[in-house]
């Protein structure tokens, strides 16, 4: 075995609980021919369910194919990319490989997006052309941003044509008003049109340690989005960790696919990694909580990926007990750190195994995650997945290890890693080191077993009179009172010691509480330069695209 990862302070040997040996090599592997090797060896079976349509693994690749060839048809190529600005529908996955098989990068665009954030993201990214739906909520921004910016086309599809008959009948029917009619414009494509060729593609040779498949846009490890180039060795790498330390991986898998696929947790959770797998992902366009209980009823869901917030919503349904969970296997959660308290009521309530795992866009989607068969260690977020090097380094210089014992700005290196952020050196040098660790901007410990405990973010740390005050942990200590739901704590100015702890809850249902009451519950058990200046109770928290708590907009807020 090689030696183990710097600053870990324990025997790979004898500690590491993952079912897979660390020390793997993952030999380079493109995302077409990740792809294609499942299609030989499930062809017929299922890849997708949608709402109770079902295409297989043949029929997707078909498409894919078709896609390909259509897009070369109008020029795009090695060195081109192509947008998707999409909710979770089976015309995503075909535009995502189909793009890739025609040497494309792919780039992801949330479907919330503003004019002016997609329009941005377009520019800076040199997006040729689109795909997106028909669907009032896509189309009208798309085509503002198709006359306002670079942009050369769009490709519209309908979500009523990836219906069973009876819903298609259904949608038309009764939906009519939440879709926009295409404009008589020659730079507006359907996508029916689009694929109407013979699925045959130029072949397009790929390199998949150098080509970049995907540009993913973050906020990043500091500053505002860019998008983070990650190659298919990077995303089909990760899809095989993930897969790996599965210890059933070989059985057949039922994905949950609510989260959207245009977040990198998605995209290698639930698409890259079922497809890789061989399984089938049941997809939602979009989160609803009755939706999702009934879907794991009807298609007896293995498995859940999902953020803090998804479960919390869950658990708040009525539908909640006449759901049958019975075979759901495991549940893995991300993007937010998940209260030891939801987790236990989840478990509880479900019976279904729950563990926490990390990572970010810039590592493709997943460093670390708890075992699946554990031990599970509540609020650490587990030991990192084969081939992942971990480090620890000094918060205050990123030159040098953290001392022994301390916390430390996690650093990661591995396949997964990317090869750097889209036309911004200059964030490159802030966000790797010299000798090659990507910074996280997370700080973390490593206990003796070799579990990593995300400490806060280096940024959202509070300074107190000279004191390092981290949010998490007034947070954690929020989530044991049984009337609180959420929590986010952020540093408010203060004349004497600059900065302050402040306190923002909402509240379970059923409970009547004060700020007042619960900073007088609270303070008493923090430390001096811990306590919080105040508590404000809220009905609701700002959450991101994906659901999870968002602080950054609340310092928006706050501070406005």
């Amino acid at each position: 075995m090689k030696e183990a990862p710097v600053n870990s302070p324990f025997s790979w040997s004898t500690n590491y609980r993952h079912p897979a040996e660390w020390d793997q090599i993952f030999a380079p592997l493109s995302l077409p021919d990740m792809l294609a090797a499942s299609v030989a060896r499930k062809g017929d079976a299922p890849m997708l369910d949608f709402m109770g349509r079902h295409f297989s693994y043949a029929e997707v690749a078909g498409g894919a194919e078709r896609v390909a060839r259509g897009l070369q048809s109008l020029g795009i190529g090695k060195g081109s990319r192509v947008g998707l600005f999409l909710p979770n529908v089976p015309h995503y996955v075909a535009a995502y490989y189909g793009a890739l098989a025609a040497g494309a990068t792919v780039v992801n665009f949330s479907p919330l997006y503003t004019v002016a954030e997609l329009e941005a993201q377009v520019e800076d990214s040199g997006t040729e052309i689109l795909f997106t739906m028909s669907a009032s909520a896509l189309l009208p921004t798309a085509l503002e941003v198709l006359d306002g910016s670079s942009l050369e086309r769009l490709v519209v599809g309908s979500v009523a044509g990836a219906l069973p008959a009876a819903k298609s009948v259904l949608y038309r029917l009764f939906r009519r008003r939440e879709v926009t009619a295409l404009p008589d414009d020659p730079r507006v494509i359907r996508f029916s049109a689009l694929t109407d060729n013979d699925g045959a593609p130029i072949p397009v040779a790929i390199d998949p340690e150098q080509d970049v498949a995907l540009i993913q846009y973050t906020g990043g490890t500091t500053g505002t989005p860019k998008g983070a180039m990650l190659t298919h060795q990077n995303l089909t790498a990760n899809a095989r960790q993930v897969n790996i330390i599965d210890p059933d991986h070989d059985a057949p898998d039922r994905i949950l696919g609510v989260l959207p696929f245009f977040h990198v947790f998605a995209n290698t959770c639930v698409l890259n990694r079922t497809i890789l797998n061989g399984g089938t992902i049941a997809m939602l366009p979009r989160f609803d909580a009755k939706q999702a209980l009934q879907t794991i009823t009807r298609t007896r869901a293995t498995a859940l990926p999902g953020v803090p917030t998804m479960y919390q919503a869950l658990l708040d349904h009525p539908d909640l007990a006449s759901t049958d969970f019975s075979s759901l296997r495991v549940c893995i959660s991300g993007g937010a750190p998940m209260p030891a308290e939801l987790r236990e009521k989840f478990v509880a309530a479900t019976g279904a195994s729950l563990v926490e795992g990390y990572g970010l866009t810039e590592s493709a989607g997943v460093v670390a995650t708890n075992p699946y068969d554990g031990p599970v260690k509540a609020g650490t977020i587990g030991q990192p997945i084969p081939a992942t090097h971990i480090r620890l380094l000094d918060k205050e210089d990123p030159s040098k290890d953290a001392p022994a014992g301390e916390p430390g700005e996690l650093a990661v290196k591995g396949p997964q890693v990317m090869r750097g952020y889209w036309n911004r050196p200059e964030a490159d040098k802030d966000s790797f080191t010299a000798d090659g660790w990507l910074r996280t901007g997370d700080v973390a410990t490593i206990d003796g077993d070799g579990y990593i405990a995300i400490v806060d973010r280096l940024k959202d740390m509070i300074a107190v009179g000279g004191f390092k005050v981290y949010p998490s942990v007034i947070e954690a200590r929020l989530h044991q009172h049984p009337a609180v739901k959420e929590a986010i704590v952020l540093g408010v100015p203060d004349a004497y010691h600059g900065e302050m702890p402040k306190a923002f809850v909402t509240l379970e249902d059923g409970f009547e509480v004060s700020g007042e009451a619960l900073a007088a519950w609270l303070n008493p058990q923090l430390g001096k330069h811990e306590r919080v200046v105040g508590v404000e109770v809220r009905g609701a928290l700002p959450k991101t695209m994906i659901g999870k708590l968002d602080r950054k907009a609340l310092r928006a807020e706050a501070s406005g």
